[in-house]
C-alpha cells in the first residue's frame, strides 16, 4: 500500500472559475435561469452541464482559447510538483469534464496527474459529455460519483487527502482522511457534523502539510 495521495476538485477548487460560469457568460446567458433551476434542486448536475456545454457554438479553437484563460490558484503548478516530490500521488476529481481539465494541466505543463472526471469530447461546435451508466463509479446526478473514487483509492494508500468548494464535494469529504474546505462546502459539511480545515488557497493547504511532515518545506 503507498503512503499518501492528495484528490482535488477543479472547478472553483484548483480554478477561481467554473468553466460552466465561463460558458454562460460568454455565450449562453439564457443558461442563468437553468443554473437557478439546478441550484434549486430541479435539474440533475450532469443534465445542467451536457445543456451549457452544447450550448456554446464555436469553433474548437475559440473553446480552447476560453479553456486556456480560465483563472486558476497561481500556487497549484508548484503545490502538486512539492506533492510528487514528497512521495505523495495527485490526482483530479471532477464532476465536470476531462475535456477541459486536460487543456488547464497542459498549459502549466502538469505531468503524472490523473484525472478522475466525466469524458468530454468536441463535436459540431460544442462540448458533449460521453456518461457511461457501466462504469465503476457512474453517478446518475453527476456523472461520477467522487465518493466511490475517493473509497477506491483509500484501498490504495494509507492516507487520502481531499479538497473542494461545493456540494459535490460533501460526499466524498465522508472517506477522506483529512478534507480541505474552501467556499459554499465549509457550510455544508459543518452543517452535516463533518470535520474539515477551512482554507482558500493551496498554499494554507501546504502549510497543513509541512506541519503534518508530509511535504518537506
Amino acid at each position: 500500500m503507498k503512503k499518501w495521495a492528495f484528490v482535488s476538485d477543479f472547478d472553483g477548487t484548483i480554478s477561481k472559475k467554473d468553466f460552466y460560469h465561463i460558458v454562460i457568460e460568454k455565450y449562453f446567458q439564457q443558461g442563468e435561469e437553468l443554473r437557478k433551476q439546478w441550484k434549486a434542486g430541479e435539474i440533475k448536475d450532469i443534465d445542467f452541464l451536457s445543456t451549457v456545454f452544447t450550448s456554446i457554438h464555436k469553433e474548437e479553437q475559440q473553446i480552447i482559447d476560453d479553456i486556456l484563460n480560465i483563472p486558476i490558484d497561481e500556487y497549484v503548478p508548484a503545490f502538486i510538483k512539492h506533492v510528487q516530490q514528497s512521495g505523495g500521488d495527485f490526482y483530479v476529481l471532477s464532476a465536470g469534464t476531462d475535456y477541459y481539465i486536460k487543456h488547464i494541466l497542459e498549459k502549466f505543463n502538469i505531468t503524472d496527474v490523473k484525472v478522475f472526471s466525466n469524458k468530454g469530447y468536441y463535436h459540431e461546435n460544442n462540448v458533449h459529455l460521453d456518461i457511461d451508466p457501466n462504469h465503476k463509479h457512474y453517478s446518475e446526478r453527476y456523472g461520477i460519483d467522487k465518493s466511490k473514487v475517493i473509497k477506491e483509492l483509500k484501498e490504495q494508500y494509507e492516507e487520502v487527502y481531499f479538497a473542494g468548494d461545493s456540494e459535490p464535494d460533501s460526499h466524498p469529504a465522508v472517506f477522506a482522511d483529512v478534507t480541505f474546505a474552501k467556499d459554499s462546502l465549509q457550510d455544508l459539511l459543518r452543517e452535516r457534523d463533518i470535520p474539515f480545515v477551512a482554507v482558500e488557497a493551496f498554499t494554507e493547504i501546504e502549510k497543513y502539510l509541512v506541519e503534518k511532515g508530509l511535504i518537506t518545506s
